[in-house]
C-alpha cells in the first residue's frame, strides 16, 4: 500500500489517472485542504491496478486529512486572500498582511519586520493579538531588498497557503507636488518617483527597491504606492512657500509635509473617536523617533511642522529639527565639513542623542538622571509647545489637541509636561486619565480637549490598496 509523507509536491501513479485522482480526492475532501500547503505524496507499485493505486490514495488521504484537520489551525493560518503591506527602509522591511473574511473591509491578520539587512538579519511576525509567531535569525545571505522579499515570500507560503495576495501597498515617502493622492504602481509612475530621489536620498530609494522587486517577483499582482506628502496638498500657497527665488522653487523645492498616512487615519477616526473636534480645529502631534505636528481644520491638512525635508520642525531622535541656516554655512565654510559630513550629522547624530549625548529613546532620558538628558527631555517638550502655539495661531484658535506615535501614545509623562506648556490655550489635563492612557484625557469640562489616540498607517495603506484595486468597500 501506500507509504505517505508530507511535501508540497503530489506524485501521482501515471499521467492517465491525474484527473480521475483529482476528481476523486476532491470529492472525499474538502478542496480548501487540497489548494493548501500541505499535499500528500503518495508511493504505489507500478504492479497495481490504476483502480488498486486509486483506492490506495483515497484512503492514505482520508488518513492524512484527519491527521492534518487536528493541528492544521496550529501549522497554518486559514486560507483567504490578502493584501500585502510593505514600508521598506534601508536596512529593514516591515510588513502587514490584511484579510478580507467579509469582502467588505480588511482586518490584520499578522504583522512583522526584517531588520539588520545586510548585517545580522532577524525575522520577526506577531499575530493580530500581539502572539509570537516567528522569531529567528535569517542566513546572512539576506543582503538587500530581493533576498529580504524572498525570505518574506517563503513565510508567507508556509504561513497562508494556498491564499493569494490580491494587491501590494507600499509606503512611499515623497509623492512630490505631482501625486496628490495613492496612486496604482505602472512604470510610468516608477519613473516619475526616481526623478524625487534627490528630494528623498535615505527614503525614496529603498521605497522604490521594494516596489521593483515585487514587479519582477509578481508581475501579475497590482501595486499601489501610498504617498507620505499627499495629505498635505492642498495646504494654502503660504503655508507651502520656500522664500527663495522662482528658479529654485521651480526646481521642486517647497514645503511638502510628511507623515501624513498618520495624520489622515487620525482625520478618519476622529469623527468615531472625538466627534466634538472632528469638524473643528485640532493639531495632530506625531511624536516618535521622527515627530512632527499637524494642522487640521475640518479633517483637512492646513499647516505642518515638517518642510521640504524631514529634518525640519520640531527636535526628534538624530534629527535636529528647525535649524538656522547660517549654521549649515558655518559648517562648510568654518569648520571644513563635507556635505556627507553634514548630512550624517543631520540624520543620524543629531537631535535627542546630541543633546544628551547617551541615547535617542525617549524612555532611557527619561528614566536617567543624567543632566544632560533631562535637558534632551526639556528641549524635546519645549519644541513641541513652541510649535503648537504656532499652529494655534495658524487655525485662528484650537478646539482639540491629539497626541500619537511611539511617544505620544506611551509616554504619559511627556503629554503631561506637554499639556501643561499648552495650558494657556485651554487645555486642562485630567492626570488619572492621561496615566491611564485614555483616549480622553483632558478634564469632561476642559475649554480644548487633549486625547492620546494610536496611529495606524498600515490600515491606511491597506485601505487605499482595496479602494484602487477595487477589492473591497471600505
Amino acid at each position: 500500500m501506500g507509504v505517505p509523507t508530507y511535501h508540497k509536491v503530489l506524485l501521482v501513479p501515471d499521467l492517465k489517472a491525474v484527473n480521475i485522482l483529482a476528481k476523486q480526492i476532491a470529492f472525499l475532501a474538502n478542496a480548501d485542504v487540497v489548494l493548501g500547503a500541505r499535499v500528500l505524496v503518495i508511493l504505489t507499485s507500478r504492479a497495481d491496478s490504476v483502480r488498486s493505486r486509486l483506492a490506495s490514495c483515497a484512503v492514505a488521504f482520508m488518513a492524512a486529512h484527519a491527521r492534518w484537520g487536528s493541528r492544521r489551525s496550529d501549522d497554518m493560518a486559514s486560507i483567504s486572500d490578502h493584501a500585502l503591506v510593505l514600508n521598506a527602509g534601508s536596512s529593514s522591511l516591515k510588513f502587514s498582511v490584511y484579510g478580507r473574511p467579509d469582502g467588505e473591509a480588511w482586518l490584520l491578520e499578522s504583522r512583522g519586520q526584517i531588520e539588520g539587512i545586510g548585517t545580522s538579519p532577524q525575522f520577526s511576525a506577531k499575530d493580530a493579538a500581539g502572539a509570537s509567531l516567528v522569531a529567528e535569525a535569517l542566513d546572512s545571505s539576506v543582503q538587500d531588498t530581493s533576498t529580504a522579499l524572498e525570505s518574506l515570500s517563503h513565510w508567507l507560503r508556509d504561513r497562508y497557503g494556498s491564499g493569494q495576495v490580491l494587491g501590494v501597498g507600499h509606503r512611499v515617502v515623497h509623492g512630490g507636488a505631482r501625486f496628490t493622492a495613492p496612486a496604482v504602481v505602472t512604470p510610468e509612475l516608477i519613473e516619475a518617483l526616481r526623478e524625487l530621489v534627490p528630494l528623498a536620498p535615505l527614503h525614496q530609494p529603498y521605497n522604490l527597491a521594494v516596489i521593483e522587486t515585487v514587479a519582477r517577483r509578481m508581475p501579475d499582482v497590482p501595486q499601489v504606492a501610498c504617498f507620505d506628502t499627499a495629505f498635505h496638498r492642498g495646504q494654502p500657497a503660504v503655508a507651502e512657500l520656500v522664500p527663495l527665488p522662482r528658479e529654485i522653487r521651480d526646481t521642486g523645492v517647497q514645503r511638502y509635509g510628511f507623515h501624513g498616512l498618520s495624520y489622515e487615519y487620525i482625520a478618519s477616526i476622529l469623527p468615531e473617536v472625538a466627534p466634538r473636534i472632528a469638524a473643528g480645529r485640532v493639531i495632530v502631534a506625531h511624536l516618535g523617533s521622527g515627530a512632527s505636528l499637524c494642522a487640521l481644520r475640518d479633517g483637512k491638512s492646513v499647516d505642518s511642522s515638517f518642510g521640504f525635508t524631514t529634518l525640519d520642525g520640531l527636535c526628534m531622535g538624530t534629527r535636529p529639527g528647525a535649524v538656522d541656516p547660517g549654521v549649515i554655512l558655518y559648517l562648510f565654510q568654518n569648520l571644513g565639513l563635507s556635505a556627507k559630513d553634514v548630512e550624517t550629522m543631520l540624520y543620524k547624530k543629531s537631535g535627542l542623542l546630541a543633546i544628551s549625548g547617551t541615547s535617542n529613546d525617549m524612555r532611557d532620558l527619561l528614566r536617567s538622571t543624567e543632566p544632560a538628558a533631562q535637558l534632551a527631555v526639556d528641549y524635546f517638550v519645549y519644541r513641541v509647545a513652541k510649535e503648537i502655539g504656532a499652529l494655534s495661531a495658524v487655525l485662528g484658535g484650537l478646539d482639540g489637541l491629539v497626541f500619537t506615535a511611539g511617544i505620544g501614545e506611551n509616554s504619559a509623562e511627556v503629554r503631561r509636561r506637554i499639556c501643561l506648556a499648552s495650558a494657556w490655550l485651554g487645555i486642562e489635563l485630567d492626570s488619572a486619565a492621561n496615566d491611564a492612557g485614555g483616549p480622553l484625557i483632558s478634564s469632561a469640562d476642559s475649554p480644548v480637549s487633549a486625547w492620546a489616540i494610536p496611529t495606524n498607517e498600515e490600515l491606511m495603506i491597506a485601505r487605499h490598496t482595496g479602494r484602487l484595486l477595487g477589492l473591497t468597500s471600505a
